[in-house]
C-alpha cells in the first residue's frame, strides 16, 4: 500500500490534469451540439438577397445606336447584308426569267416550224402532174440511165435494169439542188420504197418531196432473176428556175 500511495502522490497532478482535459473536451462537444456518435448537427444556411432593381427601369439600347468595338454600326451591316441578299435574289430571278423566256421563244419557234412542215407535207403529191419519159418500143440496149432535161439531169443506178417510165420533177420547184433517193425495186419493176437523203445545201424542202414522189412513180423493166428487193439510187439535179 505504501508503494501505491507513493506512486499516487507522485502522479496525482498528472491524473488531475488528465481529468480536467477530458471534462473540458466533453463540455466543448456539448456546446458544439455534437452527439456522442460523432454526427454534427448542421444548421440550415440562409442567404438573403438584396432587392433586385426593377427590370423596366433598365434603359433600352436603340438598335441604330449600337456599334461594334471598331465603330461599325451593326444595324448598317445588317442592312447592307439584307440589301445584297435582295439584289442577289432579284438577279437570280431575272436570270431564270430570261432563261424561261428564251426557252418559251424557242419552243414557239419549234412548234411553228413543225406546223409549217406539216402544212407542206399535206400537199397531195398524187395530184401533181410531172412530165414522164417512156421507153416503150425502144431497143433496151439503146436506153441510157442518164436523162437530160435542159440544164437539169436525172441519173439512176440499178444493175441490169432500165426504166420504162421515168417522171421528171425538175421543173416543179423554183429552188435548186441535188437530191439522192435510195430506192428498192421488186422483180416486177415497181419501186416499193423511196427515201431521200438529207442535203444541208438544199433550202427548198419541197424539192425533197418532189424527188420522193417522182422516185415512187418510176417503173423499171421486169426481171424474174433480179433480187426480190433490189436496191439502187436515183439522183435528181434541180436547177433554180
Amino acid at each position: 500500500m505504501n508503494y501505491f500511495g507513493r506512486i499516487y502522490r507522485q502522479n496525482v497532478y498528472g491524473v488531475m490534469g488528465t481529468l480536467v482535459f477530458h471534462i473540458l473536451l466533453f463540455s466543448f462537444f456539448l456546446l458544439a451540439e455534437v452527439d456522442m456518435k460523432g454526427n454534427i448537427t448542421e444548421e440550415p444556411l440562409l442567404i438573403e438577397f438584396s432587392e433586385l432593381p426593377d427590370i423596366k427601369e433598365i434603359p433600352e439600347v436603340e438598335p441604330e445606336n449600337s456599334s461594334t468595338s471598331n465603330g461599325i454600326s451593326i444595324t448598317n451591316v445588317a442592312s447592307n447584308r439584307l440589301s445584297k441578299s435582295s439584289e442577289a435574289t432579284a438577279s437570280t430571278e431575272k436570270f431564270f426569267d430570261d432563261e424561261f423566256q428564251k426557252e418559251l421563244s424557242d419552243a414557239k419557234k419549234m412548234v411553228s416550224d413543225v406546223n409549217s412542215q406539216l402544212a407542206k407535207e399535206k400537199i397531195s403529191l398524187d395530184k401533181i402532174k410531172m412530165p414522164v419519159q417512156t421507153t416503150e418500143g425502144m431497143n433496151p440496149d439503146s436506153i441510157k440511165n442518164v436523162i437530160f432535161t435542159g440544164e437539169s439531169n436525172i441519173i439512176y443506178y440499178l444493175d441490169n435494169r432500165y426504166h420504162t417510165s421515168l417522171p421528171i420533177p425538175v421543173y416543179l420547184s423554183q429552188g435548186g439542188g441535188k437530191i439522192v433517193v435510195d430506192i428498192q425495186v421488186d422483180r416486177a419493176g415497181n419501186v416499193t420504197k423511196a427515201v431521200p437523203r438529207n442535203n444541208s445545201q438544199v433550202r427548198d424542202e419541197l424539192i425533197m418531196l418532189y424527188a420522193k414522189a417522182a422516185a415512187e412513180r418510176t417503173k423499171f423493166n421486169a426481171d424474174p432473176a433480179a433480187p426480190a428487193q433490189q436496191k439502187g439510187t436515183i439522183h435528181y439535179n434541180f436547177i433554180a428556175q
